[in-house]
């Protein structure tokens, strides 16, 4: 993909490495982070995307922006900054779960402001979607990236929050659960797992009631609910009722590890609903064409979205794949 179409999406938030830790006792490093491993989904599906933060100088700054530039994810920030790379390490259960222990104090991908942020996004007034979750989350950050948000969906633009939560780095959970939700109360589309709504302590019975009531708080049009094996749903807001759309694998995937499964599904999901957008020539945007969607539309952006993650949890770490690749998932197996 080329670097040279202007961008349609925005993405902030973290770029780090993961030591994932081996059988062996070593430690391998990947290239990842929620924000960076969707920003490379995006692009592999040909949405034209920029990413919001700085990278460092050193070894593995270098591995990051070469990999953001190598799939055509364009950078804001193209000089790198001399201080380092974000750590995580990462262990994996026995079902390819990941557990993190993260190292973020005075690195790269956190030297952002929301001036600086705003300022890239007013001199790229074709933005149509700005996206953020993960570390963005964290209120340490909140200064930076809650201000950016509130500018984005004051200029129009369609946001998109990612409730991808890691209580267990969080020092103070009940501060943290709550600047999820200012930072959630600002989203046009909600993307969670059932085990992030859990950590949220939201109301509700299942998760579809938790979900919910998170929609109705952040007044969101769209709500995707992850629920692994179980598949996904959406939620759709459709005047005064909320519609839901639900697909799920026909036969169980051999997952590899889950690594970047709900990064590469929220990439589907927006990448598919840029592709209807743009099938009807919606001048308006995707904001308007989200608003009057068909029901097969919808449909088969959920659809496209859970194939998205079907390929990554079948290959070791986050690998995305492309569009062409989820479209052929689709065909040779239909999800139910």
């Amino acid at each position: 993909m080329s670097n040279s179409l202007a961008p349609r999406v925005v993405t902030a938030g973290e770029a780090l490495i993961d030591l994932v830790s081996q059988p062996d006792g070593n430690f391998q490093p990947c290239l990842g982070g929620a924000v960076f491993n969707l920003s490379r989904a995006l692009a592999r599906q040909n949405v034209p995307t920029l990413y919001q933060n700085p990278l460092s100088s050193d070894r593995f700054g270098r591995q990051l922006a070469q990999a953001l530039q190598d799939d055509g994810v364009q950078l804001a920030v193209a000089n790198p900054v001399a201080q380092t790379t974000s750590l995580a390490v990462v262990a994996l259960n026995d079902k390819g779960h990941p557990d993190y222990a993260f190292y973020r104090e005075g690195v790269a991908d956190r030297q952002i402001t929301a001036a600086s942020m705003n300022a890239v996004c007013e001199a790229n007034a074709q933005l149509e979607i700005a996206c953020t979750g993960c570390l963005a989350l964290d209120p340490a950050d909140a200064t930076h990236y809650l201000p950016w948000l509130k500018a984005q969906k004051a200029a129009g633009r369609w946001i998109v929050v990612d409730v991808n939560l890691r209580p267990s780095v969080m020092p103070d959970l009940a501060k943290y659960r709550q600047h999820v939700l200012e930072m959630a109360k600002l989203a046009d589309v909600l993307k969670a797992s059932d085990e992030d709504l859990a950590h949220l302590q939201l109301p509700g019975a299942t998760p579809m009631d938790q979900a919910l009531h998170l929609m109705n708080l952040a007044k969101a049009q769209w709500m995707a609910l992850t629920l692994g094996a179980e598949g996904a749903r959406l939620l759709v807001r459709q005047g005064a009722d909320v519609k839901v759309f639900q697909a799920r694998e026909a036969a169980p995937v051999k997952v590899v590890d889950t690594v970047g499964a709900g990064d590469s599904f929220l990439a589907g999901l927006l990448a598919c609903a840029m592709h209807h957008a743009d099938q009807q020539n919606s001048a308006a945007g995707i904001k308007a064409w989200a608003l009057a969607a068909s029901d097969a539309s919808l449909q088969d952006v959920l659809r496209h979205a859970l194939a998205s993650a079907t390929l990554v949890v079948m290959r070791r770490g986050c690998d995305p794949a492309n569009w062409g690749e989820v479209r052929a998932r689709m065909q040779a197996h239909p999800a139910v």
